[in-house]
């Protein structure tokens, strides 16, 4: 037995863990202290842990949780690199913790214990607000929201627009929701791509996205409206309103949104909520539209899901949104309000696209996709000509 033992050192302690587990058993304890400094607001422990960054960038956020799970560590001598995810929430908005990939170098000292070298995002992973500066906190009423490089009264401004935002989506959709939303402001739009995990090149034109988890689970999770301040910065004082109001109206539905929901409908939706108390004419908010309508382009379906993808084409993308806004405004006008926020509900009550819109048009409107399909279009000629 002792033969045996002494053969297998190299690789196990007789009776005991690899030495790969030990070292993963090490890091996530250290993972552990790293964690407990961040929620309990111990600089002083969290350098102990190894570099400082991001503790500095991050520490005026309110975490009501954050943790790490390592669930690899490659060790190559005094050295390792370690995956991990990381786990957070911010106090009084998440009820559902944000997850994200990290990878973390490490070193030991002289006497074997571990330290962090870095904290970056994982392959494939986008970065978190502050893997990009120091992180300003400013809260209102219905949201808090957290900037990079942008000063007070620029976050004052947002928190002001979630503030009108929130109750004009509940005034449309109803309260079972969290009312209440978290605004990320990066400094540009090299930021919110980044923030995203995608290239900026996708978001030139697009004033804010929402993330979040579809599904319909219903704990209302992690969801982030993400700025753009640079197409933002562009838009007048109803168009940010409108596009903080749309993106609340993603948080609102997202409990009732899963795949089998069209982008038509989530989209015009949200876009219908957004114009709803504002004043506009169809010919104002849907401008790509009418143009196309009065040359005789009529659609011929609704839109398609490609038709919403950012890196397409700016006039077909303006028009898909355009021609569900005007999808929602029509079963508005026709059917009521509540029998649009009814469809909605209904569609997201199936668990795949195939047949979703259609049993809602029939159970809900009374109608089928084709008669659904020609009126839009009759009601396309009629509010843009």
């Amino acid at each position: 037995m002792v033969a045996v033992c002494l053969l297998l050192a190299s690789l196990t302690a007789c009776g005991g863990q690899s030495a790969a587990g030990t070292a993963r058993d090490q890091v996530q304890r250290l993972l552990d202290r790293r964690a407990a400094a961040v929620l309990h607001h111990d600089p002083a422990a969290f350098a102990a842990t190894g570099t400082r960054a991001p503790y500095p960038n991050l520490q005026a956020v309110p975490f009501a949780a954050w943790s790490y799970r390592v669930t690899e560590v490659r060790r190559s001598g005094d050295r390792a690199t370690a995956d991990a995810v990381l786990r957070y929430r911010v106090t009084g908005y998440d009820r559902a913790p944000v997850t994200a990939g990290r990878t973390l170098t490490l070193s030991t000292t002289a006497d074997g214990k571990w330290y962090v070298v870095s904290d970056r995002p994982a392959r494939k992973s986008g970065q978190q607000l502050w893997d990009q500066g120091p992180v300003s906190v400013v809260r209102g009423h219905s949201g808090i929201v957290l900037g990079v490089g942008q000063s007070d009264g620029t976050l004052h401004g947002y928190a002001d627009l979630a503030d009108h935002a929130v109750p004009a989506v509940s005034d449309a959709w109803g309260t079972d929701w969290s009312r209440h939303v978290v605004v990320l402001v990066p400094k540009s739009v090299g930021g919110m791509a980044a923030l995203l995990g995608s290239p900026a090149s996708n978001y030139r034109g697009i004033a804010a996205v929402t993330t979040g988890e579809a599904g319909g689970t219903g704990q209302a999770p992690a969801d982030r409206i993400i700025v753009n301040p640079d197409a933002y910065g562009m838009l007048g004082t109803l168009g940010r309103q409108v596009v903080l109001t749309h993106e609340t109206t993603h948080v609102a539905t997202r409990a009732h949104t899963n795949p089998a929901t069209p982008l038509w409908l989530s989209e015009g939706y949200a876009d219908w909520v957004g114009y709803r108390r504002s004043g506009r004419t169809p010919a104002q908010a849907a401008p790509e539209l009418q143009h196309a309508v009065s040359e005789g382009k009529v659609p011929t379906a609704l839109p398609a899901d490609r038709d919403f993808g950012f890196a397409g084409n700016a006039t077909h993308l303006a028009q898909a949104y355009e021609g569900g806004w005007l999808a929602c405004r029509m079963i508005a006008a026709h059917w009521g309000e509540g029998r649009l926020d009814d469809f909605y509900r209904a569609v997201g009550e199936h668990d795949r696209r195939a047949g979703a819109v259609e049993d809602a048009l029939r159970t809900v409107l009374g109608t089928t996709l084709e008669a659904f399909t020609e009126q839009w279009r009759a009601y396309l000629r009629g509010q843009l000509r």
